[in-house]
């Protein structure tokens, strides 16, 4: 008679370890990964600690700066510069002028260096993002970034993952405002706004066509 390693009830436990342990476990985390290591969960709240205390809620909110007079670039090109120090030092060479808190502000200037600030919004490298077609189409500031002039430290509200940005696109009405509004961090949308397949420009009715297919933000 013929003798094993093994004893033959031993073949049922591999199985039952699979079908009872590791295959739920395997298969819990997997929908966690997929579902919690998203934009909404692992981007929205990022909130880097800057090397300037700047808050936008002081500047943009308290003081009422438009948020046009530091990223002066948002409403003709791609991008929203970060602004040079010069426009910081534009106020500081006179207001708290010698605070200990802006001296990295000073030394910028005087050494004619940047400010390593930490970027909080970054879109993919391999997605393409104008931020001046959005304004001229009537997409304000606080759709996308919340409201910053609500926020000592700015901090990411939106997943801007390509799911959000599509859902936008496929139903803009309800977040389109006038010109006049485009700053406005206190602009509500409309409520009850029926879905519209064809957007229009509110200040001069000219028809909007977002892109929903690939290249139009994949180029």
């Amino acid at each position: 008679m013929q003798r094993y390693l093994f004893p033959k009830w031993s073949n049922r436990v591999l199985p039952a370890v699979f079908f009872l342990g590791i295959g739920p476990g395997l298969t819990t985390a997997i929908l966690g990964v997929t579902y919690y290591f998203t934009n909404k969960h692992v981007e929205v709240g990022y909130q880097p600690a800057q090397p300037v205390e700047f808050s936008h809620k002081l500047h943009a909110g308290d003081l009422g700066m438009d948020c046009r007079y530091c990223h002066n670039t948002v409403e003709r090109a791609h991008m929203a510069a970060v602004p040079p120090t010069a426009t910081c030092m534009n106020c500081h060479a006179k207001v708290r002028a010698d605070s200990p808190r802006l001296q990295m502000v000073r030394d910028s200037y005087a050494n004619d260096t940047a400010i390593p600030w930490v970027r909080v919004h970054n879109v993919p490298d391999y997605a393409y993002f104008d931020h001046s077609a959005h304004l001229a189409a009537g997409v304000g500031c606080s759709t996308c970034h919340g409201r910053v002039d609500q926020m000592p430290r700015v901090t990411q509200v939106q997943p801007l993952s390509m799911g959000w940005c599509l859902d936008c696109h496929r139903d803009p009405a309800p977040v389109l405002r006038k010109q006049a509004d485009l700053t406005n961090m206190a602009w509500q949308p409309p409520t009850n706004v029926p879905p519209n397949p064809e957007p229009t420009q509110l200040d001069t009715g000219r028809k909007l066509a977002p892109p929903k297919h690939c290249s139009g933000c994949h180029r």
